[in-house]
């Protein structure tokens, strides 16, 4: 997934991002991940979801595109940011708590399961997970970036024995109903 590998279609990105972030999902995780834990953010970008989740984490912030890393670390010098790709998940650090916001969504129904693994093996027994996914079936690609739907059942059966699944929810992000998000605590 090297679609942000490229300046323009970041900055496409941040201009397309204006007026979105997760401030709903991150207080359903609030719910589960007590303040001041320690969690990892999947698929920065921008950093507005960092932002807010610094707030009330010790939150590290990551991305695969060493533009959106560099670009957060400029702008946040006061944040910890990682480059790191949600598919390998190369790091010794562990952590109470990951989060990201439509951000697995890029990756295949082949590899979403050996991505949960890898959070399972970075997070702390016990530990909470809060993943956002467009709702449907199926599979699309927009200029070279694939995404791709989920329903309840189809992704219960991706994520695997690991976890424990604490809450399951759909909710509106653009159109009624689009989007659903899932909480997960490690076994």
């Amino acid at each position: 997934m090297d679609y942000y590998d490229n300046e323009e279609n970041v900055e496409q990105y941040i201009r397309m991002a204006t007026g979105y972030d997760g401030e709903m999902l991150i207080d359903a995780l609030r719910k589960y991940l007590p303040d001041g834990s320690k969690l990892l953010e999947l698929g920065s970008g921008p950093g507005k979801d960092l932002l807010l989740l610094s707030e009330h984490y010790q939150a590290t912030g990551s991305d695969s595109s060493a533009i959106f890393v560099e670009r957060l670390r400029k702008l946040n010098p006061g944040i910890k940011v990682r480059q790191l790709d949600a598919i390998m998940m190369n790091t010794d650090e562990r952590y109470d708590g990951i989060y990201s916001n439509k951000v697995l969504i890029h990756l295949s129904r082949d590899e979403l399961p050996g991505s949960f693994e890898r959070q399972a093996r970075v997070l702390k027994t016990g530990g909470i997970a809060l993943h956002s996914f467009w709702y449907g079936d199926g599979e699309v690609e927009h200029q070279g970036l694939r995404f791709v739907y989920y329903r309840e059942d189809s992704l219960r059966a991706l994520i695997g024995r690991g976890y424990e699944i604490l809450e399951c929810n759909r909710y509106t992000e653009i159109e009624p109903d689009d989007s659903m998000y899932m909480v997960l605590r490690k076994r």
